[in-house]
């Protein structure tokens, strides 16, 4: 009976209940709960060591670029925040303000960040004056608010969320635009590499691109609730800020030029893509590069032989720290029934379950349940250490496999702005040769109700992911002859 309660309770539908099952798998599974404010969750214990292991990829990897983090206030005065007056424009919805310090008005209204360039430039104003102090690159990994009216989803789209945000000057506009593309291949990698989820390189339209830059670059990822998410940024900011906020150098020559600019960011949004791409009607499946718990030990025991299956499940536990961390492995060892524990540990998505009963203690072995598949296998304990490496590895390239087949059937080749109706009205992406023009865009978000351009893909960038590109060369609205392709889609 009480497996048959586990089993029943097991199923979560995603496909088909996905905006119910999204929510409620990530608190069930304890990533997040939440906060008193709409929009503003609590970010758990085993959803915070998933934006650790980001945290620690990326972060190693700037560094090697020559990056330095530091801290900056919160709080940014609002004749700073206005002084780039497109940026302040496109930021002046969602910013948060504070007006009053305990009872007393405050003289200036305080921006509550929404984004650092501002009160960032005023310090590199200061900071900047010869060739000498250039490249500055400087990163900070902070909170951020803005405050969203659209319908809050965790991680997704929130009013408070957390990021690193990378802001860089140079000497030159060669230097800054090579580094704009130097940080969309680290996202990607990020993505691809240790969230197991494909993404797509390009450039933004000019009505999509961040308030205040010259260009904007992201990766964009593909989510099953049949949008695009704009998954991480880079931006070339030209001189657009460096001349209002005057932060100049003088060259080997002694004459006064202006930097060049660019600020790149990637947030909790990760999460949420990569849990909601891998999740199943069983709850999470959780890439094993950024796994808190990675393997979970299951003895299945009676009186008369638990404490011999005890001692081989700790011997096995033993073996295993040698490949994870002691605290990415959990022998359960509570009093729960065995289709409890598993529905526990599968519903938070632990990629690998070790089941040890007194079968596998006299054969030496154990079974593995691997948690993508939800496949079991007998593994002798020689080969067991090899094995949970090779399973690591190809959990890793099934997901990524997987991902990237759903993104393939989704994006259509259209060649007319009813084309494109009909594929956004079947819940998949279109792309199409376009010029580009902001008023043709707006008239796709009428014509679709609420499509818009998700990027211009890089060259390379499709083939490599093995997505069509359409025939004709020419706008598939206007027919002017062009050589972007678009990619289209409703977004989050």
């Amino acid at each position: 009976m009480e497996k048959e309660k586990n089993e029943k309770n097991k199923k979560l539908p995603k496909k088909e209940e996905i905006n119910e099952w999204y929510p409620e798998v990530l608190r069930k599974a304890e990533i997040m709960d939440y906060g008193p404010v709409s929009g503003c969750m609590i970010i758990k214990p085993y959803g915070y060591a998933i934006w650790e292991h980001i945290q620690k990829y990326f972060d190693e990897r700037i560094k090697k670029l020559g990056v330095k983090n530091a801290y900056f206030p919160l709080l940014i005065p609002e004749s700073l925040f206005s002084k780039e007056s497109e940026h302040v424009e496109g930021f002046a919805p969602e910013v948060a303000w504070v007006t009053h310090g305990g009872g007393t008005k405050l003289g200036e209204r305080l921006a509550i960040r929404p984004t650092s360039e501002t009160i960032m430039y005023e310090a590199y104003s200061r900071w900047i004056r010869s060739w000498r102090d250039l490249p500055l690159k400087i990163n900070q990994w902070v909170n951020i608010v803005r405050w969203e009216f659209k319908h809050p989803t965790p991680f997704l789209r929130s009013r408070e969320f957390l990021w690193q945000e990378g802001h860089t000057a140079f000497a030159t506009k060669k230097e800054a635009v090579e580094e704009v593309f130097q940080i969309l291949e680290e996202y990607r990698r990020v993505y691809e590499e240790l969230l197991a989820v494909p993404v797509i390189k390009g450039l933004k339209s000019e009505k999509e691109k961040f308030a205040g830059a010259v260009f904007t670059s992201s990766v964009e990822a593909w989510l099953p609730i049949n949008r695009f998410s704009q998954a991480a940024t880079s931006h070339h900011l030209g001189q657009n800020f460096s001349k209002p906020f005057e932060i100049y150098f003088y060259d080997k020559n002694e004459e006064k030029q202006y930097v060049w600019q660019n600020s790149w960011g990637l947030s909790t949004r990760s999460i949420g893509i990569t849990l909601m791409i891998h999740g199943d009607d069983y709850g999470l499946v959780i890439p094993p590069r950024i796994a808190p718990i990675k393997i979970v030990i299951i003895p299945i025991y009676n009186a008369k032989n638990k404490e011999d299956v005890l001692k081989y499940a700790q011997e096995i536990r033993e073996m295993i720290n040698k490949l994870v961390r002691d605290d990415e492995v959990v022998l359960d060892d509570s009093n729960d029934t065995p289709g409890a524990k598993y529905y526990y540990w599968e519903l938070r998505g632990v990629p690998i379950r070790i089941e040890i009963g007194q079968r596998e203690l006299k054969d030496k072995s154990v079974v593995i349940f691997r948690r993508d598949k939800r496949e079991k296998e007998n593994v002798s304990i020689k080969e067991l250490s090899k094995r949970i490496q090779e399973l690591f590895e190809d959990i890793h390239k099934y997901l990524y496999d997987k991902a990237l087949k759903e993104l393939r059937e989704v994006i259509i080749p259209v060649e007319s702005l009813d084309e494109l109706k009909k594929v956004i009205e079947e819940k998949k992406a279109g792309i199409a040769y376009w010029c580009g023009s902001v008023e043709e865009e707006e008239n796709i978000k009428y014509v679709t109700s609420g499509a818009k351009s998700v990027n211009n893909p890089l060259e390379g960038e499709l083939e490599r992911l093995g997505i069509k590109k359409p025939k004709e060369k020419k706008c598939f609205i206007c027919g002017k002859k062009t050589d972007k392709i678009f990619i289209f889609s409703k977004c989050i």
